[in-house]
């Protein structure tokens, strides 16, 4: 690849993440937004013009075979993620998908050796994952002291809630489309705790469900041995606690997981970080930017250019769907999706 031009991205899906993937590649070096593919004309023409991107494929065969893209985003419905993926790595184009990945493991793994064969990249696009403020989280841990404890929570109230509860079931509460609390929300707190702490020895899990059996919230218990996390996602319910990371010395506060802004250190009263007898704290500067998906199209667009289709990242990713499979295994959450695993994918 001449890395003295761009990464030329194709973009499936045109719904509002989408809107903030373009809006990210327009500030980012090294990556150019030039088609877009969508099984409607009008609103893929809608969607090019918003965002100037100079081509519009209805038909997916020659949008990944295009010779105007280089890579493919992927931001169509889970259950899409997987095939739409393989064709891509078949027709030699780099993806970065959306979170959830996939549907389950089996059709990751797929993912994983089509990307092997034509030696392209596969990169989840999860924003938290490539976010400064993570790194800067591993960077604090070792001044807590032992760490007990990981309390992870993202409760985020669904803007499509309400029309549910009116009797409108959108897509994204139709598991039909492979979508669920775990899947959509707790994917980000799941990612997290397999890229600090890798894979756990037991999973203990529980899910509450909706009158059409979507899964709207979950808790979820991590064991890491001497160490616990305790995960807690939903779509139906606002967060209003921070994450937190317990050690014996120290605990660290961080704010929202999807897109970090405060980071705080409380020491406890004792520690031998300090010495004296008061508890007292100390604000950790964070610094990202306002749209965090700017970092996931930087390391996408270095993986690309170095031809690293066997990339660290995908281990998270591996553990990522481990953990969401088993507790969709204990709590019956069955898509239909799940029926063609067996089989490879076309």
């Amino acid at each position: 690849m001449d890395t003295s031009k761009p990464i030329r991205i194709g973009v499936v899906g045109t719904n509002f993440v989408s809107d903030w993937l373009c809006e990210a590649a327009a500030v980012c070096d090294g990556v150019q937004v030039t088609a877009v593919y969508s099984r409607a004309r009008e609103t893929g023409d809608a969607f090019a013009e918003k965002h100037g991107i100079s081509h519009v494929f209805c038909e997916y065969e020659a949008f990944v075979s295009s010779d105007t893209i280089d890579a493919v985003y992927i931001a169509s419905p889970n259950f899409a993620h997987a095939a739409q993926a393989v064709r891509a790595l078949r027709a030699h184009k780099h993806v970065l998908c959306e979170k959830v990945i996939a549907t389950n493991a089996h059709e990751l793994s797929e993912m994983i050796a089509a990307a092997k064969v034509g030696g392209c990249v596969l990169l989840e696009a999860m924003r938290p994952s490539f976010d400064p403020a993570i790194a800067l989280v591993r960077e604090q841990l070792p001044r807590l002291g032992r760490l007990r404890r990981v309390v992870l929570d993202f409760n985020q109230y669904s803007s499509r809630y309400d029309r549910f509860k009116a009797g409108d079931v959108a897509n994204a509460f139709n598991p039909a489309y492979s979508n669920a609390a775990v899947m959509d929300i707790g994917v980000y707190i799941i990612h997290i705790a397999a890229k600090l702490f890798g894979r756990p020895q037991r999973i203990v899990s529980m899910s509450t469900f909706l009158h059409n059996g979507f899964e709207g919230s979950g808790h979820v218990l991590l064991d890491y041995g001497d160490m616990k996390a305790e995960l807690s996602y939903s779509k139906i319910t606002e967060s209003v606690t921070p994450n937190l990371f317990i050690g014996e010395d120290a605990a660290l506060m961080l704010d929202k997981i999807a897109a970090p802004k405060k980071m705080q250190i409380c020491y406890h009263r004792g520690s031998p970080n300090h010495g004296t007898q008061g508890t007292w704290t100390e604000d950790i500067p964070v610094c990202t930017a306002d749209n965090n998906m700017i970092y996931e199209l930087e390391a996408f667009a270095r993986l690309c250019r170095a031809g690293r289709w066997d990339h660290a990242y995908l281990e998270n990713s591996v553990i990522e769907m481990e953990i969401i499979d088993e507790i969709r295994r204990q709590n019956g959450i069955i898509f239909p999706a799940d029926a063609e695993a067996a089989a490879p994918i076309l």
